[in-house]
Parts: structure tokens; sequence; C-alpha cells
């Protein structure tokens, strides 16, 4: 059995993990610009990390757009634990963060090729296929049941 953790990331300690797991993911993989990938918005955001077997694999970040919305992105799993199931659990922290702050929504820009996981948690598309960074993505929303945000 796999022993997937994910945890909010404290920036200054886990940074470099966070910075090698992106580069590897988006930069090496993707060919994403770094400039593109760390636009400055990542000390200002709320930071999740993964862990598999106790080995650094996945992180996302939250940006509260505001007292309303949150946004989760970068979203990026090694490709040593694909298929772990950590991509979904670095999901389910961030939407139960979320909602402890009782924001109601959120929304992400899924690459499109992944945005089957995004469906399977409660996600549905928005609007028209777009480009980001040479990738197709598409926008997606989900609210978050009141039950949820009042626990």
């Amino acid at each position: 059995m796999k022993d997937v953790i994910v945890r909010v990331a404290d920036w200054y300690e886990d940074f470099l993990a966070i910075q090698a797991i992106r580069k590897s993911v988006f930069q090496e993989e993707q060919s994403v610009d770094p400039d593109l990938d760390f636009d400055g918005e990542d000390e200002t955001s709320q930071q999740l990390i993964a862990f598999l077997n106790g080995e650094y694999v996945g992180t996302a970040r939250v940006r509260y757009l505001d007292g309303k919305t949150a946004k989760i992105e970068r979203l990026a799993v090694l490709s040593v634990a694909r298929g772990c199931g950590v991509g979904k659990k670095i999901m389910e922290k961030a939407m139960e963060v979320i909602a402890s702050k009782n924001i109601p929504e959120v929304v992400v820009n899924s690459q499109e090729y992944v945005k089957g996981l995004y469906q399977q948690l409660g996600f549905q598309e928005e609007g028209e296929v777009f480009e980001e960074a040479g990738i197709r993505h598409v926008t997606m929303r989900k609210k978050l049941s009141q039950s949820r945000v009042n626990n």
C-alpha cells in the first residue's frame, strides 16, 4: 500500500522541493517557460506538498481571488508517483483547506488531458478550451457544499 500524505507547505522549508517538482513536471516534461511557472504569485499563495512513502512527489498552490473564490494552480506530480492517487489527494486537501476558510467556490484551469481528475472531484467545465503556455486548458469550477464549508 502506498502511503500518500498531503500537508500545507511551509514556503521557506519546502520551497526547494516545490521548485524541483514543478521544474521537473512543467519545465522539463512540458517545456513551460520558467517565468510563466514561477510568476511571482507563490509567496502570497498557500502551498501544498505531497509525500509518497516519505519522499516529496507532488505540489499545488491555492490563490484566494476574493472572499468567494479560490483558484487551485500548479498541480504537479512527479512521473514516478503518477497513478498512485497523489493528484486526487492534493486536490482533496486543497478543497478542505479552502472550505475551512469559508470560501464557497473553487476554480481550476485544467490541462485538457487531465480534466477527468477534476470531473471525478465534482468540477464542471466552463467556457471554451484555450491555450496557456502552449498547452490546451479548460476552466473548471466547483461549488463547495455548505455543510463542508461550515465544518
